[in-house]
């Protein structure tokens, strides 16, 4: 069992200029691969791995207009004193490079469930949460993906929870903070905040009944690098039960509108340490099939179940 992997889809060739961007704001960050591949019909599509404040993530872009990356999923970065004696220097320094060229939805300031917390909206539209923390009982990372339940999945973040820690076998809840009476839209019961571990990875998630016009869609995903053909099979049957729908190159939705992605390490690793002959080959598989699946002798196939 692997980590989750943020995957974002960036606008026109900039997911290697983010992905450096974001290596230089805070320690144990950094670039950790980059590459690119041919698409069909023409065109280059560019691929980044990188890691910030520890988490890892995945950017991709192509010559092609991206598409908009919603609040919808937004990063949180737990500023900890206890753990960072220079976390109120820090979290300030952080919010002013990521605010430069944003936009701001809360402003950094003082709030009844932090001394110091912002969101804001970076440049390349990727949204994070900063907030001055210093949490009791188990520890938290840096970052922590963050789900926001609105429009027609406003009021489901605690059916959500119970879906996704029913699916993933070390899934189990963290804090729960639901709402104790209406307050405007949201109603008695919907979570203000949440959080819940999964695969290796803490993810945060909230209701917000207010009319946001945004929603959850591909261009910030959930990567599940899977080791066996076994785990590819559960997942992909698993998450888009009940009301989701199974796509391409193994993407799907869940029934809230989620996208993940249901991928094997050996075609991660093929991507990343290939020869260009190789790294063709997949690229022109990958782009038809659906469910990816890894055959005895470890190459790649794919099934195109739908």
């Amino acid at each position: 069992m692997l980590a989750i992997k943020p995957h974002i889809w960036f606008d026109q060739g900039q997911s290697k200029e983010a992905a450096e961007f974001y290596a230089s704001l805070m320690p144990n960050s950094a670039v950790d691969y980059v590459n690119h591949f041919p698409m069909p019909g023409g065109g280059q599509c560019d691929i980044v791995e990188f890691t910030f404040a520890g988490q890892s993530f995945l950017g991709i872009s192509s010559n092609n207009p991206g598409l908009k990356i919603e609040p919808a999923i937004s990063f949180m970065i737990n500023f900890d004193p206890s753990q960072d004696a220079d976390a109120v220097t820090r979290i300030d320094e952080v919010w002013e490079k990521l605010s430069d060229g944003g936009k701001v939805m809360m402003p950094l300031g003082s709030y009844p469930f932090s001394k110091r917390y912002g969101w804001v909206a970076d440049k390349y539209g990727v949204s994070w949460q900063l907030i001055l923390t210093n949490p009791e009982g188990e520890e938290r990372p840096v970052i922590i993906p963050s789900m926001m339940f609105t429009e027609d999945a406003a009021g489901r973040a605690e059916e959500a929870i119970d879906f996704y820690t029913s699916i993933f076998k070390d899934g189990k809840r963290g804090t729960t903070a639901p709402r104790p009476e209406d307050m405007g839209p949201d109603k008695a019961g919907s979570l203000m905040f949440a959080d819940f571990y999964a695969d290796k990875t803490w993810i945060a998630a909230m209701d917000s009944a207010h009319p946001h016009g945004f929603k959850f869609n591909d261009a910030v995903s959930l990567l599940i690098p899977c080791e066996t053909q076994e785990e590819v099979d559960y997942l992909w049957d698993a998450l888009p039960a009940d009301g989701g729908k199974p796509g391409q190159c193994g993407w799907l939705k869940d029934k809230f509108g989620v996208s993940w992605q249901v991928s094997s390490v050996v075609m991660l690793n093929g991507l990343k340490n290939g020869t260009p002959e190789q790294i063709e080959r997949i690229t022109s598989s990958f782009m038809g099939m659906g469910k990816w699946m890894l055959l005895p002798s470890k190459k790649l196939s794919m099934a195109n179940k739908r």
